[in-house]
């Protein structure tokens, strides 16, 4: 009786002792888990505060220093400028505005019925590029058809000037803007090397600079191409109106050929 109460006895304290070394293992595990998981976020964080974030656009332009933004605000004025002159001479160098068909009508009319006067105030109340040569032709009439010719030729090329003017303005552009970029080049690598200079340059300078310098470049570029774009354009359009305003011109004038000078 002794012996089986003896193993009980020793029965239960082995169950007691294998629990509590089971309750023991599991929080140890638990203990181990916590701080792996800890350690794991501290070295996410570490990850994440080490990564550089990218220098956006805007970041380029105020890390440019005073001569790199009158760099950017030149390139900004210069494609303005590009952009309000191609608009105006798009609206300005067009048939209705050079030689409006209402004023080749009245002309027409006015010479079939060999009212040269008639004819000088249509001129006179429709102005313009056309309505300028004709009025300088019809002012000379009682000086002989050659008198007539050379001064339409003179108003012709005078009118041909003031539209290729307008014209000018978007080439000056086209040429400026990759000019200030290859500038804006220039200054990013000259902040380039200064960070090398150094000794132990800082990388999130030296970027910044190489940014500046490619940001630059692609900035005049994208100004002057649409720009060079827009000027032959418009310009090829200005002297296909210019000779057929020519021609119109001396169309209307044929009939002064007969008009005969009185010498007093």
């Amino acid at each position: 009786m002794k012996r089986v109460l003896m193993m009980v006895v020793l029965s239960a304290g082995m169950l007691a002792g294998g629990s509590v070394y089971a309750q023991e293992a599991a929080a140890d595990g638990a203990g181990e888990a916590k701080v792996e998981a800890k350690l794991e976020g501290a070295e996410g964080a570490t990850t994440a505060a080490k990564k550089p974030k990218s220098a956006g656009f805007w970041d380029v332009i105020a890390g440019s220093g005073a001569l790199g933004f009158i760099l950017w605000m030149a390139l900004f004025g210069c494609g303005a400028a590009a952009i309000y002159f191609a608009v105006d001479s798009a609206i300005l160098i067009r048939p209705q505005k050079i030689m409006p068909q209402s004023l080749v009508s009245n002309v027409k009319a006015a010479m079939a019925e060999g009212d040269v006067m008639k004819a000088l105030k249509v001129c006179g109340a429709e102005p313009g590029p056309m309505a300028n040569i004709l009025s300088a032709g019809f002012s000379h009439v009682e000086e002989g058809f050659d008198v007539i010719q050379e001064a339409i030729g003179a108003a012709a090329d005078l009118e041909t000037e003031r539209i290729m003017q307008k014209l000018t303005w978007i080439s000056v552009c086209s040429n400026l803007a990759p000019m200030l970029g290859l500038l804006g080049t220039v200054q990013g690598m000259i902040m380039c090397f200064q960070s090398l200079a150094t000794g132990a340059p800082d990388v999130g300078a030296l970027a910044l600079a190489i940014s500046q310098a490619l940001w630059t470049t692609a900035g005049g570029l994208t100004i002057a191409i649409p720009a060079i774009t827009c000027y032959y354009s418009i310009r090829n359009n200005a002297n296909r109106l210019i000779l057929r305003m020519q021609a119109m011109t001396m169309e209307l004038i044929k009939d002064l050929r007969n008009v005969e000078v009185v010498n007093d």
